[in-house]
């Protein structure tokens, strides 16, 4: 028997994210289960169709996609506990996925699949309302990284980064972490010693 408790957490989190019902609630009982994802496996690989939503309940990820040019990673979103993961495009047209996502720790989560999802829209309009705002929340979280690399400096990113991302610097490499911001590994190291020397005096 599984432990109650993913599920319970998943689904205090659905009636916050989406104001779910009870009835809402139990029309999907069944339809998640959960996934073990050991860490640096994927959740999903770069041109396969994404056919799942996955909800965190314990560790974290990065969406990521390789420069075919340079080999070199870029890593667009760091996705922890509580939080819906999917590739929102990939999984609403069928078609592939350009990222990776893969878990930078071990990880656990509960996932339903697109065809249960479907379902779910035509016999609830809760569920229609959950599908909705995970559509607006990956929106939000696209333009909030596309305004940050276009307003912010590299210091403003980072700090916003460990306010949004409590003790993330002690979970995730600096290395991906400089990725995330659009900088390079000596620029971060330059910002934390800075910061460093900043909170000393």
């Amino acid at each position: 028997m599984l432990s109650a408790s993913p599920y319970s957490l998943l689904s205090q989190s659905l009636q916050a994210f989406a104001d779910l019902s009870e009835d809402d609630l139990q029309l999907a009982d069944g339809c998640w289960t959960l996934r073990s994802i050991a860490k640096n496996e994927f959740f999903n690989f770069r041109n396969s169709v994404c056919r799942h939503v996955g909800f965190i309940v314990s560790g974290l990820f990065r969406v990521y996609y390789v420069d075919p040019e340079t080999s070199e990673e870029h890593t667009v979103f760091i996705v922890t506990e509580g939080q819906f993961l999917t590739s929102l495009k990939s999984l609403l047209t069928g078609e592939a996925c350009p990222y990776y996502i893969a878990a930078l720790e071990d990880a656990d989560l509960l996932v339903i699949t697109t065809e249960q999802l479907q379902r779910l829209y035509t016999q609830s309009h809760g569920w229609e309302r959950f599908g909705r705002r995970l559509a607006e929340q990956y929106l939000i979280y696209q333009q909030s990284k596309t305004e940050s690399l276009l307003f912010q400096s590299a210091e403003q990113r980072y700090l916003a980064l460990l306010q949004q991302f409590p003790g993330i610097t002690n979970r995730v490499s600096l290395g991906h972490i400089a990725s995330y911001l659009g900088i390079r590994g000596p620029s971060l190291s330059r910002i934390r010693a800075q910061l460093g020397k900043e909170k000393s005096t």
